[in-house]
């Protein structure tokens, strides 16, 4: 009979043991990976294949992979500016970058590729990516050129940025349907933009992009990096469509 009263006691604790588990389990396990599967990987630290020059078919031999990022280091011919091989119109852009001592580059989007404009800025709207502490730019247009702002018409609400040689995070989500740009820098919200309408066109009016004629006029594009004659490495690349 002990035998007995000994199994039953057994096999109810394992029981027990199993109802706990599924307490504690995800709700939905699936709903990670469907959360996932919306992120298309634009940069693993394995290969370009999502990449190419601009006006160009292929990669420039100044952009290379290394410890899992692509690093672009300047040589004799400048404007070697990369683009993504598809183009997106509204989107959530993560990556992480880092900047060389003094270094300058660019994160774009909405690129309008044309032989007539042979740099992809001269399409494409920038967000910042600065030494804040050594470039000039710093320290030139009210903080309108330092690292996450919306190049030359809105700067940082404050500077969130990792010093130079140091990996920062950074996220730009385009929302065209609800006319909203967001510049997230580790974490932190610092800029937030209207992407067309009278405000955009104010504030590209005040700029040096006034009389500049594709300058931010196509709401689908290429995502741009720059190349800014300075070493740059962008790391973990990935882009969610929002439309």
């Amino acid at each position: 009979m002990k035998q007995l009263f000994r199994i039953i006691f057994v096999s109810m604790s394992l029981v027990a043991c199993q109802n706990n588990q599924t307490k504690n389990a995800p709700e939905n396990t699936n709903e990670m990976t469907v959360e996932q599967s919306t992120w298309e990987i634009l940069f693993d630290g394995t290969n370009f294949d999502q990449w190419r020059g601009y006006l160009k078919p292929g990669m420039s031999e100044q952009w290379s992979i290394a410890d899992s990022a692509m690093v672009f280091t300047p040589g004799a011919e400048g404007g070697q500016n990369i683009i993504t091989k598809n183009t997106y119109t509204s989107f959530e852009l993560s990556l992480e970058w880092k900047i060389a001592e003094g270094g300058n580059s660019g994160i774009f989007w909405g690129v309008h590729e044309n032989p007539e404009y042979p740099e992809a800025y001269q399409s494409g709207p920038e967000i910042q990516v600065l030494d804040n502490e050594r470039h000039p730019d710093a320290f030139v247009g009210e903080g309108r050129h330092t690292a996450g702002a919306l190049y030359d018409m809105i700067a940082p609400s404050d500077d969130y940025t990792n010093p130079a040689g140091q990996w920062n995070q950074a996220v730009l989500r385009i929302d065209q349907e609800n006319n909203q740009g967001t510049s997230i820098m580790n974490g932190q919200v610092i800029v937030e933009f209207p992407l067309h309408g009278p405000k955009w066109e104010a504030m590209v009016a005040a700029s040096k992009f006034a009389d500049w004629p594709v300058f931010g006029k196509f709401a689908t594009g290429h995502i741009g990096l720059q190349d800014h004659g300075d070493v740059v490495a962008y790391r973990n690349i990935k882009i969610k469509r929002l439309d």
